[in-house]
């Protein structure tokens, strides 16, 4: 694994370059899952200098639809994002519009419900085996996965962690660990197939071609794919526990954790912004 650079060293002409951001949001934006100051400015200030950021998370389609003003919102004003891409690439979603939230699924609603029942099974599967194990306090709002719930209000051990792992993919399941979360899947999506596929939707763009123009920030191991695939990729502070578990890492790592990490990068872009000549 090569070693993360502070982001301070990321050089100006590359950071020129870039046109959009991806970004995880469970503890890259949040905190507790609530988005923090930081990170809502920081958001606002990139969309105000035109610059659109994706957001691929972990979280289920339920949770991710208050983020852009959906059900549930309870009155908040809707996170400055082109769109999220939720349940680790399984469902897009974005404002129409007139304001209304829109959803597209990457698979057909009979797949979805065949495979559905499959997740539960292996659910149940995990509970009895793991008296320990407790699915995440956000299941009531996922479609197309499963997560059981490590470090948001419940504490699982590492051991306990990768029983969990093994039996997931017993079950045929791909799965990824996030910081709060461990999540499963049927499907060959993940947080890369999303980020292309809400590129191409959203932009018209080829991801995979404009590697260039764009950076991903995370802050976890289920961010790995990401940094794997990415040019240009940065971690926040608290990525730090995962390190020396991921085989790709982030290029650079922000001074700072969470939200504040976030408006760092994005300080970081606007900076070059502001000096371009006009």
């Amino acid at each position: 694994m090569s070693r993360a650079l502070p982001l301070h060293q990321w050089p100006a002409e590359q950071r020129a370059q870039i046109a959009g951001v991806i970004t995880d949001i469970d503890d890259t934006l949040t905190e507790g899952g609530h988005l923090m100051a930081q990170a809502r400015s920081a958001l606002q200030e990139l969309a105000d200098a035109g610059v659109p950021v994706i957001a691929v998370t972990g979280r289920p389609v339920g949770w991710s639809l208050r983020c852009l003003g959906g059900p549930g919102a309870l009155g908040q004003a809707p996170w400055p994002l082109l769109g999220v891409v939720a349940e680790n690439g399984a469902v897009a979603l974005w404002r129409g519009p007139d304001g209304q939230v829109l959803r597209r699924y990457r698979a057909g609603s009979a797949t979805r419900q065949a495979n559905w029942q499959r997740l539960q099974a292996a659910l149940a599967a995990v509970e009895q085996a793991v008296p320990q194990a407790r699915r995440a306090q956000d299941s009531g709002g996922r479609e197309t996965d499963i997560a059981i719930d490590h470090s948001e209000f419940h504490h699982l051990s590492a051991t306990q962690i990768e029983q969990v792992v093994e039996l997931l993919r017993g079950h045929g399941l791909r799965v990824s660990i996030s910081s709060i979360h461990i999540n499963a899947w049927l499907g060959d999506h993940d947080k890369w197939v999303g980020a292309c596929w809400a590129v191409e939707h959203w932009l018209g763009q080829e991801l995979s071609e404009q590697l260039a123009h764009w950076v991903y920030i995370g802050d976890s191991s289920n961010d790995e794919v990401m940094f794997e695939h990415m040019q240009h990729s940065a971690g926040v502070a608290n990525i730090a526990r995962f390190l020396d578990r991921l085989e790709h890492a982030p290029r650079y790592l922000c001074a700072q954790a969470r939200g504040a990490g976030f408006a760092e990068l994005a300080s970081a872009l606007l900076q070059v912004r502001a000096a371009r000549p006009r």
